[in-house]
């Protein structure tokens, strides 16, 4: 199928950031795309050939929406998944398939996923309802601390919550849950992993994530991960076993914890584009948005090989700060060498809120490390 310059169309649900730099790549091959999003104010607004708004969750605008392009991806899970069964019931290529987003869309079902599969994770009981996790602590069933994790609908830190006592019970959502070991590992590590229709399967380089202590988000992406070699090779193994099991068309990341032992336990993965892989716009041949872009497409996948060393840093929404955004010294980091940021388009900012990511590439990852330390303490996202 000739997909540059002609009558085809991809649809993407969701329109947020992860939408917005796969749209630099359709830019780059012309190639029409149509949006969905709630919001009016939605990133990929401007990038798009055609933006409706309309709710995710909504089966018949998904339905509609999806009756109108050739191909169907997401970049974020929460979106219909009867609808997108539907869909593909009629010949609509939907990418990653509503059958794997079922299981991912559910932590416990993706917990199960594993267990069935023998693959590598951590220790795990799931609860129909919150009120139920206390009768089993009670019971001896589980120990604090352990990790409370919402079965549907969390992201970036919501949803997610390690309790260490009854008190850290209290507010907690009443809906289906997991509570999951908490698992004391040297390292957080995450491979993406691409795949085509034809099968074709490449792996990027793995990344060590290190996470902001409160707010339970990455705040650097370092890749390559500053681990041996044996242990990455590890982590590419399963990583590559996650990806058969799924049978997965388009991206997966698969984010893992390196243990004490130096064992790898998978925590969880994402259908698409993911934060562990915005470093690759600078530092990989073929960035995770091409790469994505390439593999629902069934095109040949790129090169995944990192050019230079790349570290990542989120910009979230300073604490106290709620309404229109401003990005302070920002011409301050632009000064440095080797760095790049990405601003998202999302006009309000609120306390850690997504609002952008700098990269910092250089050939030495120690000197980019410090130079992204000082990307985090010189930048800030505040308001008017």
């Amino acid at each position: 199928m000739n997909y540059f310059s002609s009558e085809f169309k991809l649809g993407i649900l969701g329109g947020g950031q992860l939408g917005k730099m796969m749209l630099y790549n359709t830019r780059k091959f012309d190639i029409q795309t149509y949006v969905l999003d709630p919001s009016d104010e939605a990133p990929s607004k401007m990038a798009c050939n055609a933006f409706s708004k309309g709710d995710l969750m909504d089966f018949d605008t998904v339905y509609n929406f999806g009756k109108q392009v050739d191909v169907l991806t997401f970049e974020i899970e929460n979106v219909n998944v009867d609808a997108l069964e539907k869909l593909e019931s009629e010949g609509i290529k939907v990418y990653p398939s509503s059958k794997n987003l079922r299981t991912i869309q559910n932590k416990a079902k993706q917990k199960l996923f594993y267990l069935d599969r023998n693959l590598p994770t951590s220790e795990f009981s799931r609860f129909a309802y919150a009120s139920e996790i206390e009768d089993a602590i009670l019971n001896g069933g589980i120990k604090f601390p352990f990790v409370w994790k919402s079965a549907q609908f969390g992201y970036d830190g919501t949803g997610v919550k390690v309790v260490r006592s009854m008190d850290d019970l209290k507010g907690l959502p009443k809906d289906e849950c997991i509570a999951e070991e908490l698992i004391d590992f040297k390292n957080e590590l995450a491979v993406i992993v691409a795949r085509n229709p034809d099968g074709e399967i490449k792996t990027y380089p793995v990344v060590e994530m290190e996470f902001h202590p409160e707010a339970n988000q990455v705040e650097y992406v370092i890749c390559p991960a500053r681990i041996p070699e044996d242990i990455a090779k590890k982590a590419q193994e399963v990583a590559l076993k996650v990806s058969k099991a799924f049978n997965h068309v388009g991206l997966l990341a698969v984010e893992m914890f390196q243990t004490q032992d130096d064992e790898i336990l998978i925590n969880e993965v994402a259908p698409r584009p993911h934060n562990s892989g915005h470093q690759t716009i600078e530092a990989s041949y073929t960035s995770q948005f091409e790469q994505h872009i390439r593999a629902i497409l069934n095109l040949p996948l790129g090169k995944t090989d990192s050019k230079v060393g790349g570290i990542m840093v989120n910009l979230v929404g300073a604490e106290n700060y709620t309404g229109d955004v401003v990005y302070k010294n920002i011409a301050e980091i632009m000064k440095m060498e080797g760095v790049t940021p990405h601003i998202y388009g999302k006009k309000q900012t609120r306390p850690f809120r997504k609002m952008g990511h700098v990269t910092i590439v250089n050939k030495d990852l120690n000197v980019a490390r410090q130079i992204a330390e000082k990307v985090k303490n010189t930048i800030k996202v505040i308001s008017k």
